[in-house]
């Protein structure tokens, strides 16, 4: 029940409780009890509004891999890349590189700036960049309905 209400509100996070409530067959006061246990639980992290880039002039997208350099721990790497505005997602990777950052610019040269900042940062040493042609699908909402399948009910 709890995997229907977060696809529910996944989907638009503005849904009245009485409204998610009718969709999965619970009252509202239900609904409201069960959000509010997820959200104490840290389940739901927050609520929050998607905002298209292009929209806001982000038109310039691109994947970073970054490279640390043995130097300084990767623990010490992350939050000088969480300080950089543009650096919109950083993942902890195995492989070759040691993180992976989405980037959102306004141009590509705004991509170049941004580059020169990663690579000032003490243990980064190097950065490989893919750039994004064109977006298929983003930010989409979860849907937790295929997981309780895959565990049989």
């Amino acid at each position: 029940m709890d995997a229907r209400i977060i696809s529910a509100l996944g989907a638009d996070g503005r849904r009245s409780y009485a409204d998610v409530g009718a969709e999965v067959g619970l009252s509202t006061a239900a609904v409201h009890e069960r959000v509010k246990k997820l959200l104490d639980k840290g389940v739901i992290r927050r609520f929050s509004i998607s905002v298209d880039p292009e929209r806001v002039g982000l038109n310039f997208t691109a994947f970073v891999a970054i490279r640390n350099d043995g130097g300084a721990h990767c623990r010490d790497i992350a939050p000088r890349l969480r300080a950089i505005p543009q650096v919109e997602e950083l993942h902890s990777v195995a492989g070759e590189h040691d993180f992976l950052a989405k980037i959102r610019t306004t141009h590509a040269r705004g991509l170049e700036d941004v580059l020169y900042q990663i690579k000032a940062i003490p243990g980064v040493a190097r950065t490989t960049s893919t750039v994004v042609l064109n977006t298929e699908f983003e930010d989409r909402p979860l849907d937790l309905e295929w997981v309780n399948a895959d565990k049989g009910g």
